[in-house]
């Protein structure tokens, strides 16, 4: 059946005609009809592309190890950081380190203000220490120019324009006094000059104060106040030194004013051109708000940290042991010109080795006296300060000569004692209170200390001139003085007896001490991951750690 089908021409299936006369297939070029193209799309024209499948064999080798660029990026991010710190701890040695070493040069021109008042107005002992005592009255505003100074931003900073404002304010009253005939003769126009200065000072040191509290919190830097200390003391002894030459050599006050004055403009200049941003300190986020609220928030902040009781206790001590003592600042000083005839140089000369001694004690310090019990050096540097008091009375019953020690020798090594543990006691509280300040308040709480101290020191010297007044000390009777030394004395040792109020150790060893990890939290704590894309790399603990 199947032979007789294939020979059949006539087959059951059906055939191809094309496949059994090939030769019929009609040819495109053959083609005499014509040929109408139908619009297709360009993408079924278009010839399909091949792609090539990469190879697997050959990765490629441009690609950086996830783990070696964050490890660079993390070194180039220190280094960077370490160049800011750099820079900023230089910009903060030259504003100021300079601005300290001012401050304490400003004994230059008040040497010669006070010899100008008692020698060439002929003011009293009382009246002289009424005009020193009045002229302080704008330090005791200061907690008022640190909250400005942390609420109120001047283009975009809040340390540098009140430097610069206060340094304008000291230029200005210095040369008026150097430059105008009226403003040195007249005592009412003289006060104004000094209480504008007095003004323009404050200011300054506020700004000063809050600026490096702040920047020792940020980077971690304990006692920067130590090196300002110093920098002021060495300030008071070029100050003294070249006070008292000047007034040996030409006896004009007017040419000190000028020179003063003169180095005003060179420290404006100077805060002129230093930018705030190269401390890299934190700008506030709420500089924009209200400077009412500014004001508000900064004042409740300040009300907060006055009443932690570490701040409450060590400031009502410090000012309760300088407020109770009568000074007599002003009859030693008229005692000392017009009864045992000691020039200026001399006078200069014992306010030098005062300010050497402060800035050697500064300097041991910093060095060794950090580690001793703050409660435990208060306490003896209030009993030395109330014993060095009897120096004067020594000089006043010229027990002195019996040794035969004369009297502007005694006067040049021993007269500037007293004063310098008094302002060297000071120091420890400002490190205190530094590392007390919370963040954000540091201007507001260092300006009140400043503003208790002065208010402190105000008081003692109304006191002292009430005393003086009772003991009847005048220019010319200093019989009285003797007693009114004796007073100052016992009146030195009472604060001795309240000292539990200061604190026995700094407060900074004891918040690294609760915040610091110990060795068992170390062992165990969760070591946590560094995400790079999809990579994880994961720290491994140290094997000192783990092996402790």
């Amino acid at each position: 059946m199947a032979l007789s089908s294939l020979s059949n021409p006539n087959p059951s299936f059906p055939s191809n005609p094309s496949f059994t006369n090939p030769t019929k297939i009609p040819s495109f070029f053959n083609l005499k009809t014509p040929i109408h193209f139908s619009s297709f799309p360009l993408q079924q024209r278009q010839p399909k592309k091949i792609l090539k499948t990469p190879n697997c064999r050959n990765p490629r080798t441009d690609m950086v190890d996830p783990v070696v660029f964050y490890l660079n990026n993390i070194k180039k991010k220190e280094t960077e950081k370490q160049d800011r710190n750099l820079n900023g701890i230089q910009n903060l040695l030259n504003l100021c380190g300079f601005g300290y070493w001012v401050q304490g040069f400003r004994c230059f021109p008040w040497l010669a203000l006070n010899f100008h008042m008692a020698n060439n107005l002929n003011l009293n002992p009382s009246t002289l220490q009424l005009v020193q005592n009045f002229a302080n009255l704008p330090m005791v505003a200061k907690p008022f120019y640190g909250i400005l100074s942390d609420a109120l931003f001047i283009g975009g900073s809040h340390r540098l324009p009140y430097i610069s404002i206060g340094v304008l304010l000291q230029g200005i009253s210095w040369g008026s006094m150097a430059l105008s005939p009226m403003a040195s003769q007249a005592l009412p126009i003289l006060m104004a000059c000094v209480l504008l200065s007095n003004l323009g000072a404050s200011i300054t040191e506020v700004a000063k104060d809050a600026l490096v509290a702040e920047y020792g919190q940020k980077n971690k830097i304990n006692g920067l106040q130590s090196y300002a200390f110093m920098a002021l003391a060495a300030g008071g002894v070029l100050g003294n030194f070249l006070g008292g030459f000047f007034l040996l050599r030409t006896h004009k006050p007017k040419s000190m004013f000028l020179i003063f004055a003169s180095l005003m403009s060179f420290q404006l200049v100077l805060s002129l051109k230093t930018r705030e941003e190269s401390f890299g300190l934190p700008h506030s986020s709420n500089h924009h708000e209200s400077i009412i609220l500014n004001i508000k928030k900064q004042s409740s902040d300040l009300m907060i940290a006055i009443r932690d009781d570490g701040i409450f206790r060590s400031l009502s001590w410090v000012v309760a042991s300088i407020a109770m003592v009568p000074i007599l600042s002003g009859s030693i000083f008229c005692y000392q010109t017009q009864c045992l005839n000691l020039d200026p140089s001399i006078i200069g000369m014992s306010k030098v080795m005062g300010q050497l001694l402060l800035l050697t004690v500064a300097v041991v310090y910093d060095r060794c006296w950090k580690t001793i019990s703050m409660r435990k050096l208060i306490g003896t540097v209030q009993i030395l300060y109330a014993s060095s008091l009897l120096l004067d009375l020594v000089l006043v019953k010229q027990i002195n000569l019996k040794f035969g020690i004369p009297n502007h020798i005694f006067a040049v090594c021993i007269s500037g004692v007293a004063e310098m543990i008094a302002q060297f006691k000071l120091l420890p509280f400002q490190v205190l209170f530094a590392s007390l300040a919370p963040a954000g308040c540091e201007g507001s709480l260092m300006s009140f200390l400043a503003s208790a101290l002065c208010l402190s020191s105000i008081c003692s010297g109304f006191l002292g001139v009430g005393m003086a007044s009772f003991l009847g000390i005048t220019s010319a009777d200093y019989s009285n003085l003797p007693l009114g030394i004796m007073i100052q004395f016992l009146a030195a040792l009472v604060p001795v007896f309240w000292i539990q109020n200061v604190p026995t150790s700094q407060p900074a060893d004891e918040k690294e001490k609760k915040t610091g990890l110990s060795k068992r939290r170390r062992k165990t704590r969760r070591v946590g991951r560094v995400v790079f894309n999809m990579v994880f790399v994961y720290r491994r603990e140290r094997e000192s750690e783990a092996q402790r």
